[in-house]
């Protein structure tokens, strides 16, 4: 059995008449965050962490911000297909852990939402899909409430004939 483990992360300023939108769940604010994309900071760094343990590169080479065709993407699409890319190569998920990092808004309520929808758009067992909250204390951009940082981490499993 070949095990793989992959990291991401992005980051995404705070953005005036755009939707927050953080692992498929429209979080109501007065901002949104800044993107290419809906800009869904947690979804992004999910699609990296799954390409990067299945050596793919990261999700700028395949969804690029100079093609108009990803021009306000729904990112819960854009990691699908991301997952299907990495399973071509016969790579199945076997867990995700990812922090979301901000000040403001709360997340706790919406956490589960987040889980059930990657879930689906994975095809994968909810229990398998982890999503955490915190805070910088405060501190940076974060912490003066200027943007959102996500980071996850995901093993991937390839059987072996």
């Amino acid at each position: 059995m070949d095990i793989r483990v992959g990291t991401g992360f992005d980051v995404h300023a705070f953005a005036a008449d755009r939707p927050l939108m953080i692992g498929g769940v429209s979080i109501p604010y007065e901002l949104g965050l800044l993107g290419h994309s809906d800009a869904d900071v947690l979804l992004h760094a999910i699609a990296d962490s799954l390409l990067g343990a299945a050596a793919l590169g990261d999700i700028g080479m395949h969804f690029p911000d100079t093609n108009d065709a990803y021009k306000d993407a729904d990112s819960m699409k854009l990691l699908s297909i991301t997952y299907q890319k990495v399973k071509i190569l016969g790579f199945f998920i076997n867990n995700i852990d990812a922090t979301v990092i901000a000040q403001a808004p709360k997340l706790s309520p919406y956490i589960l939402k987040m889980r059930e929808n990657i879930s689906s758009s994975l095809g994968v067992d909810l229990a398998k899909i982890n999503i955490k909250a915190t805070t910088t204390e405060h501190l940076g951009f974060i912490g003066r409430k200027e943007g959102i940082a996500a980071q996850a981490v995901c093993t991937l499993i390839l059987i072996a004939d």
